[in-house]
C-alpha cells in the first residue's frame, strides 16, 4: 500500500509539551476498510495505544519509529485498566508526542471512545475523533446482511451483551419489537441467555439469527439459525470471539442470496 504522507507535529509544539491524541478507528478488520484519514495517521504516529481486536496488517503500517503500547481489552482480561488509560494518553500527549489510540471498529460504538474523550478534555488535551466502519457495518456487509430492509426492517438497534459490573439488564420489551433489526456486541458469552430473554418477552423461537465470527476477516464464519437453535449451533460450529449476533427477519435475505451464489455456480 502506497505511503500517504502526513504534516508532523511542529517541533515548536513537542517542545512546548503542546501534544495530540487522535482517537481513530481502525474498521472491523479488513485493513482496506480504513479511511484515507486512519491511514494517515497511522503512518504519521509518534505512539500508538492498540486495542488486542487491532488486524497485525492494520499494526504493519505504522511507522517502524513509532512506540507501541498493547492496551486491548478481551472479556475478563484486561491488559491496562481504563483509567489507566486514560493517564498514559495524558502523559504522553504532554510529553509532545502525537498520540494514536487506535481502536478496532468506531470509537464511540462500544469502544469507550467518549470516556477517553472526556478524560482529554478535562485534561486540556488537543483530541480528535476519527470515525470508523464499526463491527456492525462490516458484518452486515459481509454477511450479506442489511441492517434495514423496506419490506422487513425499520429500524436498526445496537447494543452491547455485557455491562460494565457484567450485568446484562437490557430493555427486553423493546428489543423484542417485530420488523427490526438487533445487533448484539460481545454477545458469545451470554449468548443462550440473550436469545432466551428475546423469546421470553415476545420474538417467536423461530425468529431468524446469526452469528457472525470475525467479519470482514478471511477466516470469517457465519452461522444462520433461529433465536433457538442458535446457541446449539455455535457451540457445534465451535464459534470463537470475536463476533456481532444479528437478529431478524433480514438474516433470511443472507439465505437467499446464499442460495443464488450456489446456483450460480452449478449454472
Amino acid at each position: 500500500m502506497e505511503m500517504i504522507c502526513a504534516r508532523n507535529l511542529d517541533p515548536a509544539r513537542r517542545s512546548a509539551g503542546a501534544g495530540e491524541v487522535y482517537l481513530v478507528g481502525a474498521g472491523p478488520g479488513d485493513p482496506e476498510l480504513l479511511t484515507l484519514r486512519a491511514l494517515r495517521l497511522i503512518q504519521d504516529a509518534d505512539v500508538v495505544l492498540y486495542d488486542s481486536l487491532i488486524a497485525p496488517e492494520i499494526l504493519e503500517l505504522l511507522p517502524r519509529t513509532a512506540e507501541r503500547i498493547h492496551v486491548g481489552k478481551r472479556r475478563n482480561r484486561h491488559t491496562l485498566p481504563q483509567e489507566q488509560i486514560h493517564t498514559l494518553m495524558i502523559e504522553m500527549a504532554r510529553s509532545g508526542r502525537r498520540v494514536l489510540r487506535l481502536k478496532a471498529g468506531d470509537p464511540f460504538i462500544f469502544g469507550r471512545g467518549g470516556e477517553e474523550l472526556e478524560a482529554l478534555t478535562a485534561a486540556g488535551i488537543a483530541c480528535h475523533v476519527v470515525p470508523g466502519i464499526t463491527a456492525a457495518i462490516g458484518a452486515s456487509a459481509s454477511a450479506r446482511i442489511p441492517l434495514t430492509h423496506r419490506n422487513l426492517a425499520q429500524s436498526c438497534t445496537f447494543v452491547t451483551g455485557h455491562q460494565q459490573d457484567g450485568s446484562s439488564e437490557l430493555d427486553w420489551a423493546a428489543l423484542a419489537r417485530s420488523r427490526q433489526t438487533l445487533v448484539i456486541y460481545m454477545g458469545l458469552h451470554g449468548l443462550e441467555n440473550l436469545c432466551a430473554r428475546l423469546i421470553e418477552h415476545g420474538l417467536g423461537p423461530d425468529t431468524a439469527a446469526a452469528i457472525i465470527q470475525q467479519a470482514t476477516r478471511p477466516e470469517q464464519r457465519v452461522v444462520v439459525g433461529t433465536l433457538q437453535s442458535l446457541p446449539e449451533q455455535a457451540v457445534a460450529e465451535g464459534i470463537k470471539a470475536p463476533t456481532v449476533i444479528m437478529v431478524g427477519d433480514v438474516v433470511s435475505v443472507h439465505r437467499q442470496s446464499s442460495l443464488c451464489r450456489e446456483e450460480s455456480g452449478h449454472a
